[in-house]
């Protein structure tokens, strides 16, 4: 399986412009270190959009999909420090998605990627995956690396900055996620590509973008 694990964390946010730098220095001085040193985290990635929105995207993978549901990440998040709170108090449109890896081909990890973010039907959602399994594959598709379906847990996907109480419908949204060393690629291969499968399986198409890998921090490279 070319995705580290089987849980995976997503969170996207804007930021406004006069906090930018701020922001991007927290993130890659400190809250990308801190998150893979809790139990069960493997790497994290930090993405900025090409043509996407929100613009920047953190993937946060886990050796399985219980570690985003256990007693050390839920510590970490009731005790950040003084920095974070300050940071994610500025967070604006932000998702996060707690999910699991259903699908995972191909082989590696991509300098470019493509994000589609889906809305399934209430209820069984089996039909969909099967759909999006048969195009999940990168096969010989030039400069497509590997392919990947998360599917959101709706009871923990909750933005941070939320009122936890208001309505959330994008809490239990999926997205594949397309891997590949070419931006371009991937927006190719994106389009078009996972409509007939979604509309068969009466689910919905949100939005879709690419995006371009910043840095990646894995759990061997902390001290």
């Amino acid at each position: 399986m070319p995705m580290a694990g089987t849980g995976m964390l997503m969170t996207s946010m804007d930021i406004d412009p006069a906090h930018e730098q701020e922001f991007n220095q927290w993130y890659d001085r400190e809250h990308l270190a801190e998150r893979v040193a809790i139990d069960g985290f493997l790497e994290a990635r930090r993405y900025v959009a090409v043509n996407a929105a929100p613009k920047y995207l953190g993937l946060y993978s886990t050796a399985t999909f219980d570690v985003l549901d256990s007693d050390a990440y839920r510590k970490a998040l009731a005790n950040q420090t003084a920095w974070s709170l300050a940071n994610i108090g500025r967070f604006k449109n932000m998702l996060r998605s707690v999910a699991r890896i259903t699908i995972s081909r191909g082989v590696g990890r991509g300098a470019a990627l493509g994000l589609v973010r889906i809305r399934p039907q209430e209820g069984d959602a089996s039909v969909l995956r099967e759909a999006l399994r048969a195009q999940l594959d990168p096969g010989m598709i030039h400069d497509i690396i590997s392919m990947h379906l998360m599917e959101s847990d709706p009871r923990l996907s909750k933005p941070l900055t939320d009122d936890p109480a208001a309505p959330n419908p994008a809490a239990r949204d999926w997205y594949v996620l397309i891997e590949g060393t070419d931006v371009q690629a991937v927006s190719k291969t994106m389009a078009g590509r996972f409509e007939a499968a979604i509309l068969a399986a009466g689910a919905e198409l949100i939005s879709s973008g690419s995006y371009r890998l910043m840095w990646d921090l894995a759990k061997a490279d902390l001290s």
